[in-house]
């Protein structure tokens, strides 16, 4: 049990590291790949990579209507339109927003699941945490917020996607606990990509991609570890944790975003950061405070 926790907590830092350091390469490959192509192309690989994954496992993709049902929602909710959203939006948006409207993540997971999830229904120490940690997120970045008419476009863009990954975080843990994490990922980009495609060619041009160093190198490690190792642990995740909890990596990951920006670009780190980071941690803490007591009394009943 105890060991479980430790993968489990080694999970949610793994999965917290990489997505935030996948915002600098999203940015960074939007100079040389546009938007909808650069993810399709970021999928692509990811399914590959899955796809040979499983056929060296020997591993088919369960085939039934539930399953499918299944690979149909990630496609949609998950590996389509939310990300093909978060790379348009980003041209347009600050990076203090994005964080902000990505922090909205767990309240919509938060109300999902209690609507839904009969065994994670919401209370006080959850939406309290919730609460705190949002507002952690909205100190650091409030004095780097400024909008234009193309950024309210971007805004609303973000908002959408954050809407549609908590909608398909509540669904998967819903309803697709039969499906291996690996599976689930496969399944999802097969429907996914192809959706992610036709806006390309829709919106695109071929001729605009310009697969230089950088290009193709944020195309890979996105592909590699911003998804294939991401949503393997992710999935494994959820099917161990309450969706709410799973869903505080919104949290984490923009506080590490600034730290890695400091570190790779050389930004300054002021002060209210650290202390929106400390209200970030407070709201991790108040959000698992109830099971945290449990345990506490568990542990003493075991030891008399």
């Amino acid at each position: 049990m105890k060991s479980e926790r430790l993968v489990v907590a080694s999970g949610f830092i793994l999965i917290s590291l990489i997505w935030g350091s996948t915002w600098l390469a999203i940015k960074i490959g939007l100079e040389s790949v546009p938007p909808f192509f650069g993810v399709a192309l970021r999928f692509t690989v990811a399914m590959i990579i899955l796809a040979i994954i499983q056929w060296i496992r020997g591993h088919r993709l369960p085939s039934n209507r539930k399953s499918i049902l299944c690979y149909l929602t990630v496609g949609v909710l998950s590996f389509s339109f939310p990300f093909a959203l978060v790379y348009w939006g980003e041209q347009y948006v600050p990076s203090g927003l994005t964080a902000i409207l990505f922090a909205v993540n767990p309240f919509i997971v938060a109300l999902g699941s209690h609507l839904y999830l009969p065994g994670e229904r919401s209370n006080v120490f959850k939406f309290g945490g919730i609460v705190v940690g949002f507002a952690g997120i909205g100190y650091i970045f409030w004095n780097d917020l400024s909008l234009d008419v193309a950024g309210v476009r971007g805004m609303g863009a973000i908002l959408i996607s954050t809407i549609m990954q908590g909608i398909s975080l509540v669904t998967v843990k819903r309803i697709a606990q039969h499906l291996s994490p690996a599976e689930l990922s496969l399944g999802g980009m097969l429907f996914g990509v192809p959706l992610l495609y036709i806006l390309a060619f829709a919106f695109e041009l071929p001729s605009s991609i310009n697969l230089d160093l950088k290009g193709a190198g944020s195309i890979l490690y996105l592909g590699l570890f911003g998804t294939v190792i991401t949503f393997l642990t992710y999935y494994w995740l959820l099917k161990r944790v309450e969706a709410v909890y799973l869903s505080l990596v919104a949290f984490v990951t923009p506080v590490l975003a600034v730290i890695l920006g400091s570190v790779v670009l050389n930004e300054r780190l002021e002060s209210h950061v650290f202390s929106g980071a400390g209200l970030v941690l407070a709201g991790i803490v108040i959000v698992n405070s109830k099971d945290l007591y449990l345990a506490l009394m568990d542990r003493k009943k075991r030891m008399r």
